[in-house]
C-alpha cells in the first residue's frame, strides 16, 4: 500500500511538472517565418531578450533569388540595408505569462511597422503566432520552430 501510494504520487508530481514545461515554452529562439498567404517559408529569425525586452533578427531568407535583399521600401536608417541581419520585431514585453507585445515588427517588404504581439500556440509549443497590427486590422502569421 505505501509503495502504490509513493508510485502516485511520483505519477502525479510528474504530471504537473510536464504540464508546466509545456505551457511555459519560450518564444525565443530560431522561427522559421510563413507566408500566411502563399504558404511558402520565407525566412529564418532569431526571437531573442536584451534586459526584459524581445526582439527578432533575420538570420537566413528562403526564398530562391531573394538571399542578398535589400530594404528598398524601409525609411530611415534602415533604407537600402541588408534585410539578413535586419532586427524586424522591436520591443516587445511580456504582457501576459505567454504573451508579447508593446512593441512593433518591420515588413521589410513594404517597408512598413505595426504593432505586434507573439506568443506560443498552447496547443503546439513548435508554432509562434505573430500578429501584426494597424488601427484595428490584423493579420496573424503562424511560424515553426527550427529544430537543429
Amino acid at each position: 500500500m505505501k509503495y502504490l501510494f509513493f508510485k502516485i504520487l511520483l505519477l502525479v508530481c510528474m504530471l504537473i511538472l510536464n504540464v508546466q514545461v509545456v505551457s511555459s515554452q519560450s518564444v525565443l529562439g530560431q522561427w522559421k517565418t510563413i507566408d500566411d498567404v502563399s504558404g511558402n517559408a520565407k525566412s529564418i529569425l532569431e526571437v531573442y531578450k536584451k534586459g526584459d525586452r524581445i526582439y527578432g533578427k533575420v538570420q537566413k531568407i528562403l526564398e530562391k533569388g531573394k538571399e542578398n535583399a535589400l530594404c528598398i521600401k524601409c525609411e530611415g536608417e534602415l533604407k537600402d540595408k541588408p534585410v539578413v541581419g535586419m532586427q524586424i520585431i522591436n520591443g516587445l514585453k511580456n504582457s501576459d505569462d505567454n504573451e508579447y507585445s508593446g512593441g512593433e515588427i518591420l515588413d521589410p517588404e513594404n517597408g512598413k511597422k505595426y504593432r505586434c504581439k507573439i506568443w506560443v500556440n498552447p496547443e503546439n509549443p513548435n508554432e509562434l503566432k505573430v500578429r501584426g497590427y494597424l488601427a484595428f486590422f490584423y493579420r496573424t502569421q503562424t511560424w515553426h520552430r527550427v529544430t537543429n
